[in-house]
């Protein structure tokens, strides 16, 4: 049918026709906000380069739990900041280690209304940043590492973890801690494998938020972001393993590897819109460049078109407040 009768704009001549006919929508729920607990902190402190994120004392977190709730966020991911580092990273997996009492303080505020995740990975807790143990000539040991992250999620399901997020990218992690778990009577707690990390420039901010005192870089285990057939077979490889859920980080960057994930598995899909995304969102409204509010919600709109069922941003909590009063 020739024009004028066939007129697109029909459908966006003002704000409810968009909303009616809108083909994605966030929902609150499907946000989980990424919380930093650092030991021995009395206050929260303020993380210069990821503005508006702030280094936990137990208390704030606790407080910030429950804003995150109410809310209506879908989750919490916790990482822990200790204020001791060791080359094996034991404070990651002591029961009474900052990221285990952390879990516990959290679970104890909020019970089950929000899901309670946790970074099931060495990096924070090593003196060389690593994500796992390293051999004698300083490479990542693979299945020493393994045997880690088992005691570790044993230990954060026994403090209450609802999730735990396997992020180092060991071959062979998920199936080992899925059966760590379900030894250990734990069978209930899910595992979010992060499926497909790139070794990506856009992680720096969150290295000043977990403090990390990585020597090298993490390219021998990390994903070199020019791949997307190996991205297909690492998540194929977690699922067999037993993954509940799979995680894509980062987010805009790789629309296309969401894309890719979402089409080819059955499992929820979840992307991580990490530190340095939300940084430069961040650092061009501070100069006025940008339309903060609304640049949010392009950015989780897109990574919601492109697949992603979950997201994990730092704007989670504001972006479901602003949510909804929208809808």
């Amino acid at each position: 049918m020739p024009y004028p009768e066939i007129r697109p704009r029909r459908l966006r001549r003002n704000a409810a026709v968009r909303r009616l006919v809108s083909e994605t929508r966030l929902d609150p729920a499907e946000l989980v906000v990424p919380m930093f607990v650092k030991e021995g902190l009395t206050e929260p402190r303020q993380i210069a380069s990821l503005p508006g994120v702030l280094q936990h004392s137990r208390d704030s977190l606790r407080k910030a739990a429950v804003e995150a709730v109410q809310a209506g966020v879908g989750g919490i991911m916790l990482f822990g900041v200790p204020a001791e580092r060791d080359a094996t990273g034991s404070g990651g997996l002591d029961p009474n280690g900052i990221l285990n009492v952390a879990i516990r303080d959290v679970v104890a505020e909020v019970g089950d209304a929000t899901v309670v995740m946790s970074d099931l990975c060495l990096d924070e807790f090593t003196s060389h940043g690593h994500c796992g143990l390293l051999t004698p000539d300083g490479g990542v040991d693979n299945d020493a590492t393994l045997r880690a992250y088992a005691e570790m999620a044993v230990a954060q399901a026994a403090a209450g973890v609802h999730m735990v997020g396997p992020s180092g990218m060991m071959d062979g992690q998920v199936g080992v801690v899925r059966r760590a778990l379900d030894a250990a009577g734990h069978q209930d707690v899910a595992v979010l494998a992060y499926a497909v990390k790139y070794a990506s420039a856009f992680y720096g901010p969150f290295r000043d938020a977990v403090e990390s005192a990585l020597e090298g870089d993490r390219r021998t285990y990390q994903q070199d972001p020019a791949n997307l057939r190996e991205s297909l077979r690492e998540v194929e490889l977690d699922v067999a393993e037993g993954a509940d859920l799979v995680m894509v980080k980062p987010a805009l960057p790789y629309l296309d590897v969401v894309s890719a994930v979402r089409a080819a598995v059955d499992v929820p899909v979840a992307a991580y819109q990490v530190s340095g995304e939300y940084a430069m969102v961040e650092a061009a409204a501070a100069n006025g460049w940008i339309d903060r509010e609304r640049v949010m919600l392009e950015t989780l709109t897109s990574i919601r078109r492109a697949g992603a069922q979950i997201i994990l941003t730092y704007w989670a909590v504001e972006a479901a407040q602003l949510l909804r009063q929208r809808y």
